[in-house]
C-alpha cells in the first residue's frame, strides 16, 4: 500500500500526515515517487535495499508537496535530504545510511527482519 497525499495540504496537514505515517508503520520510506517508479536513484536504491530484507513497507511519495515534507520531515528527523527511512518510529537515515548498514551486515537487524 502507498500513501498519496492531496497536492493542496497545508504544512500542519503533512507534519500530522508524517506523525501518523512514522507512528503507524514498522518501516516507512519517504521517498521521491513510489516503490514502482522511484523518481531519483537514491530512492530507487533506498526502495532496494530495504525490499531486500523486509516484503511489506510504507512508501510516501513527497513530490506532490515536497517542500512542505522536506520541512516536516527534518523537523522529525534533523535530516533535510530526501529519502528518509524510518523503523520504529525512529529515523535510521537515508539510502546512503541504509546501504552502509548492508555493507556492514546490519541491515536486517536495523528494519526488524526475521
Amino acid at each position: 500500500m502507498t500513501f498519496s497525499p492531496e497536492t493542496d495540504a497545508d504544512p500542519e496537514e503533512i507534519d500530522e500526515r508524517v506523525e501518523t505515517v512514522i507512528a503507524d508503520n514498522d518501516v516507512v520510506l519517504f521517498m521521491k515517487g513510489n516503490r514502482l517508479m522511484p523518481q531519483c536513484g537514491y530512492s530507487k536504491r533506498a526502495v532496494e535495499l530495504i525490499g531486500q530484507h523486509v516484503e511489506e513497507f510504507e512508501t510516501v511519495d513527497v513530490l506532490p508537496a515536497l517542500p512542505q515534507y522536506r520541512e516536516a520531515l527534518e523537523s522529525h528527523s534533523g535530516w533535510e535530504t530526501i529519502p528518509q527511512t524510518f523503523v520504529d518510529g525512529e529515523f535510521v537515515g537515508g539510502s546512503d545510511v541504509l546501504a552502509e548498514l548492508d555493507e556492514r551486515g546490519e541491515l536486517a537487524a536495523e528494519l526488524g527482519a526475521d
